[in-house]
């Protein structure tokens, strides 16, 4: 995953939002140093049959920035997570089965 500009990553997780068609409150957004870990495991989203995106920031301050546009927005999910590697912006369609 190569890494892009916090609006390049803002863009394209809304762009993935809008595609969906549901409100940007159905939709959970983070940071983390681990999106796979994080989305997988931990959110039990699906790989296959799940709305997610997850994209790489340049640095930590601005993945923090996409993260609070988001949340501004609408979606579910909080600030203050993370540390000076986290640099993943990650977003999902919440479900029945993921956590939340």
């Amino acid at each position: 995953m190569e890494p892009q500009t916090a609006k390049e990553v803002y863009d394209q997780i809304i762009a993935r939002m809008n595609k969906q068609g549901g409100g940007y409150s159905n939709w959970y957004c983070g940071i983390t140093s681990d999106w796979e870990a994080r989305l997988f495991s931990e959110h039990q989203v699906s790989r296959q049959n799940s709305w997610w995106i997850a994209l790489q920031c340049y640095d930590n301050e601005a993945a923090r920035n996409v993260e609070a546009a988001l949340l501004k927005l609408g979606c579910d999910g909080g600030v203050g997570g993370g540390d000076e590697n986290t640099v993943y912006v990650y977003a999902y369609l919440k479900s029945a089965v993921t956590n939340p």
